[in-house]
């Protein structure tokens, strides 16, 4: 940033020495660190005012101003030298020198104001914008909304932290890229979207570029052009058409844009909701040279480009803007900052957040602070405290609720998994089938997808997939924290005992007092979800959950008891059992599995499987069974002998697999079989021709996997087959011809084939190949013989490091 200028005046040198030793100085003085960053918000905030008010004031009523920041410079170079014992006598003079920065802010603010009342007549829009605002409030409630268009950009708060990385990258997608006429900037409700918009519009590169030509609008949950258009028009303070029809407003705003041509055109259109495609589309199919646009959005509009994700705020500068909010300068007692790091740390990074909880307890003694963060230690909610944040975060819901009702309890679903843990979209797909019918992996995906878009939720790939497969394993989803206390705060509404979700949370052995006390009978909850933490050792009450369909379990010890009340749960399907302790889990009361007579689906991640004895029953209606990132040990047959009518076994990351029991071949109903990342595997059964059912093979980065075995020929209904990644497989078997039903294989990176049978000119029903440049010679000898396959050659991801990285 530089203010310096030919005919530079009284204030601007004054500041520009003192900017620049704030700045020197905050690279180079540990010491006074964060007070620096702090006193350098508050000059970024003053920077517009010093030059607007350098246009209008004379110069020596600013002779007083320029004298404090000719001392707050000298004070600043003085610190670079201070001695450790002196640091509390010089960040009392570093919070004097801001405190006093702040004031000229204001003066600075009154005085412009004055002195553009009395110098430029175009100010009277503002009152004619306010006067069409409050007659807009009296407006039947059936009517759509009114948008509102300030004459001049709305100022960005006195002080922003944590936004100078994403205005500098703003500025380089918006500026600097000529491709882009559209960007959307997206977050979570409270995150900062509207304040880096402002900052954006007042920085002055960004008004140097677009002059006069910025206009602001913010925009209403039901748009419309034609009070935008009219709303533009009196901002430019011409006078409005008037409007016929939906084709004179588009002709309109297609004439106000080439009037406005002289210059370049930004538009800020802010908070632009769901549903407001076919208004940005009339906006971006006008486009010109020089035009641009800035959306914010809690949606990420994807069709109109890759958006811009704005990230929620560093602990250095949530405690800056903490501090801020709670006026803090004058307290810098242990206490006030043990509490300080406690209360950001509940607040997520949410900026919202952070700012009215810093300004409720601003002023208050320090028992209204412990009073806080106890409250929240017993579990409290923040949302529950401060109710202006609740209604921002409510209304992405609110949404939802009249368009996409099944996307908002797929939302809710998503307390079901700890704090600051990725969640497995595998999971998903279970509980998701289950609860809501969603039997095809895809429409998980896309749903999630959906939640993407909306800011509720980031969809995560940590494997690039080569090939949508629908192998979701390597998938998984984040939330932002405050997100996520949504969730549990929306589905902890209403009396426990008729929740249709119930999220218990259990710190060491201090259950909740209601389950102690048995006060309720029976819970009528759908999904049932329970996390323990190391600490926990107490034994399992009784509860009555007779209506869950899925329970979820989270914990972290090293022996973990299934609850005994499992035994009741008649209606449960789905069973997730997450392990985030550091050693795989030794389980207790595994049998209880043989009570549940209609669990379809069972997840087991992290655990280490238990050697089961023949009182396990059969689990006759169990039709999927995952494992990831299990120990097999010697119970893994005996499971499968409990499992006649399994249709779908997947296993990923588990490294002590080295072969598969026989048993497997069996499961004669089973028609997927899904084993990735299982590197010590070296041989599957010799009869798994058995599996005659069998129509996905997936058998993913098995390192030492040597070959597949004959009776493979015998799989005619099998439709898909994936050794990607088997580089230890040196042939296919010699009758693969024979499995006439293949559509799609998989031989990517299978680097030690060298050869392929005459029999896969059979393969009539094949059409699509999947491979490498150098797996691909292997196959075009035989193209002319498979006149409908495709072959797709896919590049190798030299970031990839599958081998050795597990996912956490």
């Amino acid at each position: 940033m530089s203010l310096a200028s030919p005919g530079i005046g009284a204030l601007r040198t004054p500041f520009q020495t003192l900017f620049d030793a704030v700045k020197a100085a905050q690279q180079e003085n540990k010491m006074f660190r964060r007070r620096l960053r702090v006193i350098k918000a508050t000059l970024d905030s003053l920077q517009p005012l010093i030059i607007d008010i350098e246009k209008s004031s004379p110069e020596e009523g600013l002779q007083n101003f320029a004298l404090q920041m000719e001392k707050g410079a000298n004070l600043v170079h003085k610190c670079s030298k201070v001695a450790l014992w002196r640091k509390h006598k010089y960040a009392k003079k570093l919070r004097q020198l801001d405190k006093s920065l702040r004031r000229l802010f204001d003066v600075l603010k009154l005085q412009g104001t004055r002195d553009a009342r009395e110098t430029l007549a175009s100010l009277r829009m503002i009152e004619k914008v306010l006067s069409r605002v409050e007659e807009s409030l009296e407006m039947k409630t059936n009517q759509p909304e009114i948008v509102t268009c300030s004459p001049r950009v709305p100022e960005a708060p006195s002080v922003t932290v944590g936004l100078d990385v994403p205005l500098k990258e703003l500025k380089m997608k918006l500026l600097k890229d000529e491709k882009v006429s559209m960007l959307v900037l997206t977050a979570a409700g409270g995150c900062g979207k509207t304040t880096l918009a402002r900052k954006f519009c007042q920085d002055q590169e960004v008004k140097d570029t677009f002059k006069n030509n910025i206009f602001f609008v913010n925009v209403s949950k039901k748009p419309s052009l034609d009070l935008i258009v009219h709303e533009l028009y009196q901002q430019k303070g011409s006078e409005p058409p008037a409007f016929q029809n939906e084709v004179m407003v588009a002709n309109c705003l297609q004439q106000f844009l080439k009037e406005s041509r002289q210059n370049p055109l930004l538009f800020v259109l802010d908070d632009v909701w769901s549903g407001s495609e076919s208004l940005l589309e009339k906006f971006d199919q006008l486009k010109f040279s020089n035009y641009k646009i800035l959306v914010t959005s809690r949606f990420a509009f994807p069709r109109f480009g890759s958006p811009y994700r704005l990230a929620s705020l560093s602990d250095e500068d949530a405690m800056i803007l903490f501090h801020y909010s709670a006026s803090l300068e004058d307290k810098n007692s242990y206490t006030y900052e043990d509490l300080s790091r406690k209360i950001i740390k509940r607040c997520k990074g949410c900026p919202l957040a952070i700012a009215l909880v810093g300004r409720s307890l601003r002023g208050q003694p320090i028992e209204i602070w412990h009073k806080r963060v106890v409250e929240w230690c017993k579990g409290s909610s923040i949302l529950d405290s401060d109710k202006e944040l609740l209604a921002c975060l409510q209304s992405s819901l609110d949404a939802l609720d009249k368009e996409k009702p099944i996307i908002k309890e797929c939302f809710l679903d998503l307390g079901s998994f700890p704090e600051d843990q990725r969640i497995a979209v595998a999971a998903l797909i279970d509980m998701w089938a289950e609860l809501y019918g969603l039997d095809e992996e895809i429409l998980t995906i896309a749903n999630l997808h959906e939640l993407t878009t909306r800011s509720l939720a980031n969809l995560v790939v940590t494997r690039h997939e080569r090939e949508a497969d629908g192998y979701y394993t390597e998938h998984f989803v984040t939330q932002h924290d405050m997100l996520r206390e949504l969730a549990i705060h929306q589905a902890s509404q209403g009396p426990l005992e008729h929740r249709e979700r119930l999220y218990i949370n259990i710190c060491g052995d201090k259950l909740p007092k209601w389950l102690i006390e048995q006060k309720y009978e029976e819970i009528k909850a759908r999904l049932l979800s329970i996390s323990t933490d190391g600490a926990f050792s107490a034994k399992w009450p009784n509860m009555q959950v007779p209506e869950a369909e899925v329970l979820v379990l989270n914990f972290q010890t090293k022996n973990y008891a299934l609850p005994e009340f499992m035994e009741k749960m008649d209606k449960l399907k789905v069973l997730i059992l997450k392990n985030d302790g550091l050693l795989p889990a030794e389980l207790d009361n595994f049998e209880l599995l043989g009570s549940l007579s209609n669990l379809k689906r069972i997840r087991l991640e992290h655990i280490s499987i238990p050697p089961i004895s023949k009182v396990l029953k059969q689990l006759k209606s169990l039709q999927k069974i995952s494992f990831f990132m299990c120990d097999i040990g010697q119970g893994f047959g005996q499971i499968l002998d409990a499992l006649p009518n399994l249709v779908e076994l997947n296993m990923d990351y588990c490294h002590d697999l080295v072969q598969f029991p026989d048993n497997l071949c069996d499961l004669v109903h089973l028609k997927k079989l899904s084993i990735t990342n299982c590197h010590k595997l070296s041989a599957l059964p010799a009869d798994v021709g058995k599996l005659v059912n069998l129509e996905v093979l997936r058998l993913r980065s098995c390192a030492e996997l040597l070959k597949l075995p004959g009776s493979i020929r015998n799989l005619k209904v099998l439709k898909f087959l994936d050794i990607s990644d088997c580089f230890s497989i040196k042939e296919l078997p010699e009758d693969i011809g024979a499995m006439c039903s293949v559509e799609k294989i998989n031989v990517s990176q299978c680097s030690r084939l060298e050869e392929l049978p005459a029999s896969v000119m059979d393969l009539e029903q094949l059409n699509e190949v999947i491979c490498d440049e150098e797996t691909k010679t292997l196959w075009e000898p035989f193209l002319p013989f498979l006149t409908n396959v495709h072959i797709k050659v896919i590049k190798e991801d030299i970031n990839l490091n599958w081998l050795n990285k597990l996912p956490t």
